[in-house]
């Protein structure tokens, strides 16, 4: 490993006490050094945005602050890195460079480095099949209330944002959206009413600040007026695989058999006979049917226009 890229002194700054205790039940901030690595400056992300395959980005355009929601996926449209960094500090948007670790071996590193710090401070099960993505934002750009299927952290590099986690339980996240999510692959059409923001835990996030939060807490992001690059981690375990195959099987169940499931549990005959179920069944041709066009490609990057975009023919990714 070359340490020249990554982090010599050790990822976290602290790692208080109480923290262990409370991890993976409790919403937590604490201090990193990820931001320190020349890895994640602007020059080495421009770089790795130059080389960086399609299938694995997502550049998402979504509305302001108090406009209704919308949501819809762009192309670079064969940018250079380094405008593109500068062409999203002038819109409203965010570059989600997914599996960024299985893209460059050296940002795996990175990646493996910050999990073996957190299996060092943190009691639970062995985490397994971790995962980095790396999220350039625009100032005052949103991320809309959605909840993920792994474990993750958010691990903020530059600029300041602000996370909102909402308790991982009903009325906050119902069970028919876990199974969803983990059917059809889509985050962000969870139900929301404003009254959740008072029972919201909101932390504030400048370079070098982690947060982490329960398996499948609802949440949601506000940029503060700047540029913002952060990380996200995923990791599995097997428990967290365990409940993924529950909401699938749940899913299948629901929708396409017409059986509403009663049972969430996650050992047993029962959870068996649905485990073999959706590994039959995740990969059909219905399952495939209900997943196309709903994600579809309809704007360009306007390399004339700094934060401007042109519209294209929908294509589906």
């Amino acid at each position: 490993m070359n340490t020249q890229t990554t982090i010599d002194d050790g990822i976290f700054a602290e790692w208080p006490a109480h923290q262990a205790a409370v991890w993976g039940r409790e919403p937590v901030k604490t201090r990193h050094r990820l931001h320190e690595s020349p890895l994640l400056s602007f020059a080495a992300l421009g770089d790795l945005i130059d080389a960086y395959p399609r299938q694995h980005y997502s550049l998402i355009h979504m509305g302001a602050r108090g406009e209704r929601r919308f949501w819809r996926e762009g192309d670079l449209n064969g940018m250079k890195g380094a405008d593109v960094i500068e062409w999203i500090a002038n819109g409203r948007m965010w570059l989600n460079l997914r599996r960024v670790d299985e893209v460059d071996s050296r940002y795996a590193d990175l990646l493996h480095l910050a999990y073996d710090a957190i299996a060092a401070n943190a009691p639970g099960p062995k985490m397994t099949n971790t995962s980095m993505g790396i999220l350039i934002s625009s100032p005052n750009a949103q991320v809309y209330y959605h909840c993920d299927l792994p474990g993750q952290a958010l691990w903020q590099i530059h600029g300041r944002k602000r996370i909102l986690i909402y308790p991982n339980r009903e009325p906050f996240l119902l069970p028919g959206s876990l199974e969803d999510i983990a059917l059809f692959g889509v985050e962000v059409d969870l139900p929301y009413e404003e009254w959740f923001e008072k029972f919201a835990q909101s932390f504030e996030l400048e370079p070098g600040d982690m947060a982490h939060w329960p398996l499948n807490a609802p949440h949601r992001v506000e940029n503060f007026d700047m540029l913002n690059v952060s990380i996200t981690s995923e990791h599995w375990s097997d428990e967290i695989t365990r409940r993924h195959r529950v909401n699938v099987a749940n899913g299948l169940l629901r929708h396409r058999l017409g059986w509403a499931p009663r049972s969430r549990g996650i050992a047993g005959p029962v959870y068996w006979a649905k485990a073999a179920m959706q590994s039959a069944m995740r990969r059909s041709s219905w399952v495939a049917k209900q997943r196309a066009g709903r994600r579809a490609v309809d704007f360009k990057l306007d390399p004339a226009h700094r934060g401007g975009v042109l519209d294209i023919t929908p294509a589906t990714t």
